[in-house]
């Protein structure tokens, strides 16, 4: 019997302790189901507090536009912009108590959603899309997240960030990565470290438009590599259909200006290594008339490169 008294005064003890360690452990609750990666708050970003002993204090809230937050029985405003999760912990507990609103406030706070750290890709690829910079993402996380580079993609990429120092109007930085480079990993700084406010861009590859009187018109790549000629470009569309002239002509339009220019070529002079091969650049518009002696106006052959450009097809014939 002296055993069995001693063993029912041990166990309450036992009990009581085994409670208290209970509740202390689930104290601080996860308000946001998620328990993102700690990085810098960010305006628009939602945030979990939550303060133990006082669920009437713990709740998600939404950073404001003005990169301050608060609580409820907070006379003021919490800066939460700029601070990880740790540092706004301490604000929050500061101003409790300040405010005598908690004697000894422990407060926990977490990452639900980011917001203030869009990533935006678009131009050629597969699939454009915005995402939040979430723990560390580089340029080529950034690229397989759009599905990759489409066929249309040109020989670099775009970047753009914006910068503003104290005081200092916002100004765009763009910086061109080669895509070649940062595939082949010949260089692991092009792989750009992002986070977050970034746009990336993928602009088409340049391209040459053949129209007339060739077996394949359409608009073929330039590639990045070399400079690419009239003959170059015949080569692609498969050489002269029968009846072409022996001249062919070049639209080119000024950038800065919008103005048109033909040029005249002497290309059968050119294919019978007569004369010089001539070189092209982008968007010109090499158009090889028949012999009827008739020829389609530049506005015509414009309007025409461009709907094969947009169809993407071999559309772009012109016959008599």
């Amino acid at each position: 019997m002296r055993f069995s008294s001693k063993l029912w005064l041990v166990v309450p003890v036992l009990w009581a302790f085994q409670a208290a360690g209970q509740v202390r452990s689930a104290a601080p609750g996860d308000l946001g189901g998620a328990n993102l990666p700690a990085q810098k708050i960010g305006p628009n970003d939602l945030i979990a507090v939550s303060v133990y002993g006082a669920p009437e204090l713990s709740r998600t809230i939404r950073v404001g536009a003005d990169g301050a937050v608060r609580l409820p029985m907070l006379k003021r405003k919490i800066r939460a912009e700029g601070l990880l999760p740790a540092a706004l912990e301490v604000s929050l507990a500061e101003a409790l108590q300040e405010e005598e609103v908690l004697v000894d406030p422990v407060v926990t706070v977490t990452i639900a959603e980011y917001h203030s750290r869009p990533i935006a890709v678009a131009g050629s690829v597969r699939s454009p899309v915005t995402f939040q910079a979430v723990g560390p993402v580089t340029l080529l996380d950034a690229l397989t997240r759009a599905g990759g580079l489409s066929a249309e993609a040109g020989p670099e990429i775009l970047v753009s960030r914006v910068q503003a120092g104290p005081g200092a109007e916002p100004t765009a930085l763009v910086q061109r990565i080669p895509v070649k480079g940062l595939i082949d990993a010949a260089d692991p700084e092009l792989n750009l470290r992002l986070t977050g406010g970034e746009e990336i861009r993928v602009p088409e590859v340049s391209k040459i438009f053949v129209v007339g009187n060739v077996k394949k018109p359409g608009a073929y790549p330039m590639p990045d590599t070399a400079e690419t000629t009239v003959l170059q470009v015949l080569a692609l569309a498969e050489g002269l259909a029968p009846y072409a002239t022996s001249r062919a002509f070049i639209y080119r339009r000024d950038a800065a200006t919008g103005g048109k220019h033909e040029i005249p070529i002497e290309l059968k002079q050119i294919m019978k290594r007569k004369a010089p091969d001539v070189p092209l650049a982008a968007n010109d518009i090499l158009y090889i008339p028949d012999n009827s002696g008739r020829r389609l106006t530049s506005t015509a052959i414009e309007r025409v490169a461009g709907f094969g450009a947009a169809t993407a097809s071999g559309i772009l014939v012109w016959r008599r």
